[in-house]
């Protein structure tokens, strides 16, 4: 009678060893370990520094993400794992995302007042147009929600009141806060803060390169420690995977544009005009006190790039909106919106946040006899 044989322990090691080299190759000379795949979407448009997608069919409340300037839309849809558009979608709302693309020498004349009172606005109609709705919830990251409080400004001023709320993730208020702004601001003081305009004229802005090792290098002890973290880990595909993703999207960071680029200088560093919300956009003055709809903010003590600090002054800056909400999630600045830390408390907390909207609407809707 035969007796089954244990696997041989040899035949385990070699095994994993399979999987190790594989993902070493892979790594080293092959094309990365997983795909860039990303969430079904439809192209409405795709004009120059305004293309807008939409995932999924129209259904639900429309929600438009705002990328920052320097960063590829693609931080709403980073991996099948950390998609925050098929979140939107699966929870039964219509995501829309703007891409404002690459961003090189010739746009070097895009301000803010281009994204602020005309990109932005376009996007904001044509989702409503593509949604049959007459207002839409604003979600952006970083500087994508500056883009947004400056975009909601300016339509209050207007009196316009097609945007029904903001979500704002890791976006400073105010630039004080940051580590080593004070200390830039003082530097230049003896020349009235003009020494740092003429590099960016000349290079019309700051090159997508020099975004994208600036980015690396606020995790620089990440970066050290890569080697020794893909050698623990190369039979971990899944953890490999990530970590791909993450080096993926910070190979695609565009450039600042150069006047945008003075701009945010002079007006956010050197005198930190968005500590008091009121600043020049263009032509037009505007004040973020104005803004009356929702809004919620997220902050991190963990973040290099926005302290929790610079995110939180918006409690006490946005006056005029009938309720702002702060939430403090622990993570870094890219994990805030999409990582593990977001899956977990950032993304619930924002569909807990636009549901309560969604209810407060029926609420009204109902106590005027249900009439629309």
């Amino acid at each position: 009678m035969s007796q089954a044989t244990a696997p041989r322990t040899d035949d385990s090691i070699v095994a994993a060893l399979g999987v190790g080299a594989r993902n070493l190759w892979a790594l080293t000379f092959g094309d990365g370990i997983g795909g860039s795949a990303s969430t079904d979407q439809t192209v409405l448009f795709d004009d120059d520094h305004r293309a807008l997608r939409r995932y999924g069919d129209v259904g639900g409340a429309p929600v438009l993400l705002v990328p920052p300037i320097a960063a590829p839309a693609s931080c709403y849809d980073l991996s099948d794992e950390f998609s925050l558009v098929k979140y939107l979608r699966d929870a039964g709302r219509t995501p829309y995302v703007i891409d404002f693309g690459e961003i090189g020498f010739g746009d070097r004349r895009l301000g803010f007042e281009d994204f602020v009172l005309d990109i932005i606005p376009q996007a904001i109609r044509r989702v409503l147009d593509d949604s049959g709705t007459d207002q839409v919830d604003l979600v952006a990251w970083s500087l994508g929600g500056t883009l947004s409080l400056l975009t909601a400004a300016a339509a209050a001023k207007r009196g316009e009141t097609s945007i029904r709320s903001i979500t704002a993730v890791a976006t400073p208020l105010d630039y004080d806060a940051l580590p080593g702004y004070r200390e830039a601001r003082a530097l230049m003081r003896p020349t009235g803060g003009k020494a740092p305009l003429v590099p960016l004229r000349l290079l019309g802005g700051i090159p997508a390169p020099v975004v994208q090792v600036a980015y690396r290098a606020t995790s620089w002890q990440r970066e050290l420690r890569k080697p020794l973290f893909i050698l623990q880990n190369l039979r971990n595909t899944q953890t490999l995977e990530r970590m791909e993703v993450i080096n993926r999207f910070q190979r695609t960071f565009p450039g600042y544009p150069g006047r945008l680029t003075e701009q945010m200088w002079d007006q956010f560093i050197y005198r930190n005009r968005l500590r008091t919300g009121e600043l020049t956009i263009g032509d037009v003055e505007v004040d973020l006190a104005d803004i009356d709809v929702p809004i919620q903010l997220f902050g991190s003590h963990r973040d290099a790039l926005c302290s929790w600090t610079a995110a939180q002054h918006g409690v006490e800056l946005l006056t005029g909106s009938p309720r702002v909400e702060f939430e403090t999630v622990e993570s870094s600045h890219l994990g805030l919106l999409a990582g593990p830390d977001a899956v977990a408390s950032t993304w619930p907390v924002i569909d807990k946040f636009l549901t309560s909207i969604d209810q407060s609407d029926a609420d009204a809707v109902k106590a005027r006899g249900g009439s629309a």
